[in-house]
């Protein structure tokens, strides 16, 4: 009797050992279309392979520049997903882009609403923001479509949490996003985590290693950068242009941007930044807000009288000042209600706004502004990837003029200006990376249609713990 327990006993724990190693198993069951439904028919050729790539993978990332067309990508696959599968399917965006999208959906001929809680869902194509997720029960949906996922950068975010675990056993899901964070990796294991190809801390310990002695800093280890584009290439799609992915260009060639760079001088500041630049934080903010008027001043002196523009601000006090000191302005807050938010950002899509004042928090990300070229700063921060998607508002496939932002600093905030061009030429060296490591790679896995899973081939035989055979 002793023996038998004793044998029942071990077998447990093997069963628990088992179970512990299926767990910490890469998971990635095949969710995907293998009769893809008939396509819009005003997809472009490398639109359209990329869509039915998408399907067939059934779990899917959109990693492609402004302008290329994700909105209609996302709407064709959201549409394919429920004609094939005849579930719900559910578009996430942000503020005020959930409306443009509808009409969007409209523009291509493709049945969509736009919705606010689950209650107003019907088959199909349902759009929302992200700030309404709390009214939907996600298990209700066979398709979820995150517009402007980078959303999900953050590993503790709110929105990402609740994405993730909402949506775990959703079969169909797709991101988009113009860039990944443009100078981070670690959003990458977010995207992978939400699409359920890998946890973000399996992919930390799969492909990177600790940078020096600082725990939060990572880098991909060097021996693992090949595997690493592999991977990522297998489950996400990333392109500047279409010929990237061997199309022809085309209409898809940006006109110049001008990025103009204006220093102010101030009279009010304080002793301690007198003759030098502001390094600390603490110094960085005090050189703002003694610098407002100054740098609001020359921000309204240079607003053109005529055609629309866009100001982006930092401090309540800029954009308050900035939109007296220029008439007719229109000044969008954080504090404004959503529905009033909404309104102003269409009203100024539409042209009955024509100078917009407002931060890149609110409106920098999912807007099509490719009928304003005029754009500024009139204060700065230390976020690149703020920057660089509030100008891809204008600056991106659609616009016929050359482009022109703005950037207005004071003389103490030079260490701002030089941490921005950092920050800009390793973004550049990124996303050069990014589409040199996996072009070839999605090139293929487009033209050949086919499914790339994780392969495991171990080497070394497995050895049971002394414990378990005692």
């Amino acid at each position: 009797m002793g023996i038998m327990n004793k044998t029942i006993a071990q077998q447990t724990q093997v069963d628990a050992y088992a179970a512990f190693l299926a767990r910490k198993a890469i998971l990635d069951p095949p969710t995907g279309l293998s009769q893809i439904p008939d396509l819009p028919a005003g997809l472009f050729p490398f639109q359209r392979d990329i869509v039915t790539w998408a399907l067939k993978r059934g779990r899917a990332a959109l990693f492609a520049g402004t302008g290329l067309g994700k909105s209609f990508m996302e709407l064709a696959w959201g549409q394919a997903v429920h004609t094939a599968t005849q579930g719900d399917v559910l578009h996430f965006a942000p503020l005020a882009v959930a409306a443009q999208m509808v009409r969007e959906a409209e523009k291509f001929g493709i049945p969509a609403r736009h919705v606010r809680s689950q209650a107003e869902c019907g088959p199909g194509i349902n759009i929302t923001n992200y700030q309404k997720i709390e009214h939907f029960d996600l298990g209700e949906f066979g398709g979820v479509i995150l517009d402007e996922s980078s959303i999900l950068k953050a590993e503790t975010g709110h929105y990402r949490n609740e994405l993730v675990d909402a949506c775990h056993d959703i079969p169909f899901r797709l991101s988009a996003t113009a860039t990944p964070s443009p100078n981070d990796y670690m959003e990458l294991g977010n995207q992978a985590e939400f699409l359920g190809i890998m946890s973000y801390s399996d992919m930390l310990a799969t492909f990177f290693t600790h940078d020096g002695g600082e725990t939060q800093k990572w880098r991909l280890k060097g021996h693992a950068e090949n595997d690493f584009w592999r991977w990522m290439a297998s489950w996400a799609v990333l392109l500047q242009k279409p010929s990237d992915l061997g199309y022809e260009d085309g209409a898809y060639k940006l006109p110049a941007l001008h990025q103009i760079h204006h220093t102010v001088t101030f009279a009010a500041a304080s002793e301690d930044l007198l003759g030098k630049q502001a390094s600390t934080m603490q110094e960085r903010i005090k050189a703002r807000r003694e610098s407002v008027v100054d740098r609001v001043a020359f921000a309204a002196s240079i607003t053109p009288a005529d055609g629309p523009f866009v100001w982006w601000c930092n401090l309540n006090a800029e954009s308050e000042a900035l939109t007296a000191a220029i008439p007719g302005a229109v000044e969008v807050r954080g504090s404004d209600k959503e529905d009033v938010k909404e309104r102003k950002l269409i009203d100024f899509s539409e042209g009955r706004i024509r100078v917009l004042v407002t931060k890149p928090s609110i409106a920098g990300f999912g807007m099509n502004w490719q009928h304003c070229c005029n754009t500024g700063f009139v204060g700065l921060n230390d976020s690149f990837e703020q920057i660089y998607q509030a100008v891809r508002r204008f600056w991106r496939f659609g616009q016929q003029k050359e482009v022109a932002a703005h950037f207005i600093a004071a003389e103490t905030e030079g260490a701002v200006v030089a941490n921005l061009r950092r920050k800009e030429a390793d973004a550049d060296r990124m996303a050069a990376a990014m589409v040199l490591h996996t072009a070839n790679i999605t090139k293929q896995a487009i033209n050949a249609q086919a499914r790339e899973q994780a392969s495991y081939d171990p080497k070394i035989p497995m050895q049971i713990p002394a414990w378990l055979t005692a």
